[in-house]
């Protein structure tokens, strides 16, 4: 459920009073650690949806609306950075191949290709509002998406004009594979070029999938002409690196700039080094293994090495169907050596630090009032207690749509 609430429609500041804890992600508030919580919290929300005051409850000012979450916590909302929300169909038939043993090569993006072709505008529409609602229930504020399962022009085109209705940060993925029957040098200048041409405008990054341990997707080389390509148009960089094995994606990543380099799967020592003295966010997405049975990342050794982590889903039909943010963090706190602080911390201002966001992932006044509501009285029982949906209420100010 949304959380503002107003009459009849009405523009109003909201007072969120009865926080049993609430975390702002803020080092200089509250108890000062990288969490910044305070306890027997409030918060006012503008009627612009940002956020005008936090502190005491006790020393709350009035507001035109009082919501009291009577003992709850508050957090940031999720920034969920990597996500594959456009397609149809779905691959339900490799999850059960995985989980007899058939390894993942990233051979059955073709499958989703075909469907997504397949399927209508307003079909496609349809059902990426409804990923969006999945999303936001779990606490989601702020989604990137990827194109990457059209292929061709009119595909890829397609599918970042339906993601811009749903959100700024648009990513073009003509670089996910070399589609069946088409050469790989034909392709790689198809993306470089006509197609990029065409999807720069509706876009806001590019990425490329790059995994030489794959036949599918792309090595250093080809990623390397793919990124600065888009960068000479214009476009942030993103990159899937070390999914599958080691390999040159993350050093890449680091050496263009890139914003993020997702995956991390499989990294030796000079990746680590690239990336604790880059300004390269390492993205993490623990449901892919967890899916995939593969090895988790050690995020344990990331954070030690003083490396900027984030969380995401990778929401696809392919290697993670979940649209769950908390369950990424119960992933991660079980999975990967991460604490739950430092998992929420990755899920919220992580991800806004790999969109290069800095309005939102954190609270504090004169930023998005962006929020959820968690049903228990502390930010701990989103790893606690894993698979039940604690979300109670969400409030994401207004300029993205669909949120």
């Amino acid at each position: 459920m949304a959380l503002t609430v107003g009459p009849a429609g009405v523009a109003a500041s909201v007072l969120v009073t009865g926080i049993a804890e609430l975390v702002t992600n803020d080092p200089t508030i509250g108890d000062e650690s990288s969490l910044g919580i305070l306890h027997k919290a409030a918060l006012v929300i503008d009627s612009d949806g940002m956020l005008a005051w936090l502190g005491s409850a006790a020393a709350a000012p009035a507001a035109d609306v009082r919501v009291d979450v009577a003992g709850r916590a508050v957090i940031p909302g999720f920034v969920d950075s990597h996500t594959h929300l456009v397609f149809a169909g779905d691959r339900a038939n490799e999850f059960v191949a995985r989980m007899a043993g058939t390894p993942y090569d990233g051979g059955g993006i073709a499958t989703t290709v075909a469907a997504t072709a397949a399927a209508s505008e307003t079909t496609l529409r349809n059902l990426l509002a409804r990923r969006i609602v999945e999303l936001q229930s779990q606490g989601t504020t702020t989604v990137e998406i990827k194109s990457g399962y059209g292929l061709d022009i009119a595909g890829e085109e397609r599918a970042l004009h339906l993601a811009r209705e749903f959100t700024p940060e648009s990513t073009f993925l003509g670089a996910h594979v070399v589609p069946a029957g088409v050469a790989r040098d034909d392709y790689i200048r198809l993306v470089t070029g006509a197609m990029l041409g065409a999807c720069a405008p509706v876009a806001r990054w590019i990425d490329v999938f790059c995994e030489p341990a794959s036949p599918h997707a792309f090595d250093g080389d080809e990623a390397r002409e793919v990124l600065t390509a888009g960068a000479a148009v214009g476009l942030g960089l993103r990159v899937h690196g070390n999914q599958l094995a080691y390999g040159p994606g993350v050093r890449l990543a680091v050496e263009l700039g890139a914003a993020s380099v997702d995956h991390c799967t499989w990294l030796d020592s000079a990746d680590i080094d690239a990336l604790s003295g880059g300004t390269t966010v390492a993205t993490l997405l623990p449901g892919v293994e967890w899916s995939t049975r593969s090895v988790f990342p050690n995020a344990r050794r990331m954070i030690d090495a003083g490396i900027t982590v984030a969380l995401a889903t990778d929401y696809n039909p392919g290697t993670c169907a979940s649209s769950s943010m908390p369950f990424m963090i119960a992933l991660a706190v079980r999975e990967m050596g991460m604490t739950p602080a430092q998992a929420l911390w990755a899920a919220t201002a992580g991800g806004s630090a790999a969109l290069r966001r800095d309005d939102i992932g954190v609270l504090s006044p004169g930023r998005r009032a962006d929020l959820a509501v968690i049903d228990a009285p502390s930010y701990v029982h989103l790893a606690y207690r894993p698979g039940v949906p604690l979300v109670s209420a969400f409030q994401s100010s207004p300029g993205q749509a669909g949120f």
